[in-house]
């Protein structure tokens, strides 16, 4: 990497928490305008890492330094990072489900005028910002009507209205179906192209061979490699030693299934959202479950209890042997 295209560089980090080294002397660097994804098993200290780095750990709790755009930074809180243009989305979204989309971009940081704040300029820039991440939906709609791909990107646009630079995102995709995958992967890569450096913790492999730019892999709290890397050309297995430390000769052992009768089904499942008209939580779903391994079964009851439900066709089956 060139120095000066570093918009962060972490240096000798160290955070110890009673009895635990979690990091141990951890180096990061990270180009402007890139894509740096993080591997390392769980409990490898990638969390921590960030953590330290936007503040969630103050100055003081670690050892080390932290530079940003050329800059020591001595974050002593979340505000202070968010200021500097960093900003952490974490593993868990952090939005109320009670409150408005709007409330929940602006919350802390609310438009005032006079005093009050201001409603009418929040919900325009709230649209404009649903607009950058693909969102077309009503900025007054409360978050728990929202599945969890939109939860994820209107977390994206509230990063987007403190002005970020450098966005994290702590396993993003961990609770995402595969086209809410895919399409979370898209806006990374037209932020990056609109100058906005993203660091990605995850450990879908082909999803960091898909989008990455540079990988550093952390194994025990330490740094064992970090490497620029091509889009689409990233050598899994490479990654998977570094993360483990030795080779993986087969990563999906053969396995044969023994699966037993079919003793539930249901075919063309509706369920409409109770509070929600229109909404469909699950529209024509179909799916049915077997005994894999059963030894002197005796009576499986199934039953299903749902409200304002519209079932085309349901088949329940019990097994007495």
């Amino acid at each position: 990497m060139q120095e000066q295209s570093l918009i962060l560089e972490m240096k000798d980090i160290t955070k110890t928490f009673p009895g635990v080294k979690a990091l141990d002397g951890v180096t990061l660097k990270v180009e402007s305008r890139s894509v740096h994804s993080i591997c390392g098993e769980n409990g490898a200290g990638k969390s921590t890492l960030m953590k330290v780095l936007s503040g969630v750990y103050p100055y003081g709790s670690y050892e080390g330094k932290i530079f940003f755009d050329g800059k020591e930074m001595r974050f002593r809180n979340i505000k202070e990072s968010e200021q500097a243009g960093i900003v952490i989305i974490h593993q868990e979204l952090t939005m109320i489900p009670e409150l408005s989309i709007t409330e929940n971009i602006f919350m802390g940081n609310e438009i005032t005028e006079k005093g009050l704040i201001n409603w009418h300029e929040q919900r325009k820039q709230t649209v404009e910002l649903l607009k950058k991440v693909g969102l077309s939906i009503n900025p007054d709609t409360l978050i728990k009507h929202l599945g969890v791909g939109q939860q994820q990107l209107v977390e994206i646009a509230k990063a987007l209205s403190k002005n970020v630079r450098l966005l994290i995102l702590d396993e993003p995709t961990s609770a995402l179906n595969e086209n809410d995958s895919a399409n979370l992967l898209e806006l990374m890569r037209g932020l990056k192209e609109k100058g906005i450096t993203c660091i990605m913790i995850s450990h879908k492999l082909n999803e960091i061979a898909a989008i990455s730019d540079a990988v550093t892999v952390i194994r025990d709290g330490q740094t064992v490699e970090s490497y620029p890397v091509v889009a689409g050309q990233v050598d899994e297995n490479k990654i998977i030693r570094s993360m483990v430390g030795r080779s993986i000769e087969n990563r999906y052992p053969e396995h044969e299934s023994k699966p037993g009768d079919i003793i539930f089904e249901v075919k063309d499942w509706c369920v409409e959202d109770p509070e929600v008209e229109g909404r469909m939580v699950c529209k024509n779903s179909s799916s049915y479950n077997q005994v894999v391994f059963v030894e002197n079964p005796r009576f499986f009851p199934w039953y299903i209890s749902v409200r304002r439900v519209s079932v085309m066709d349901i088949s329940m089956h019990q097994v007495l042997k």
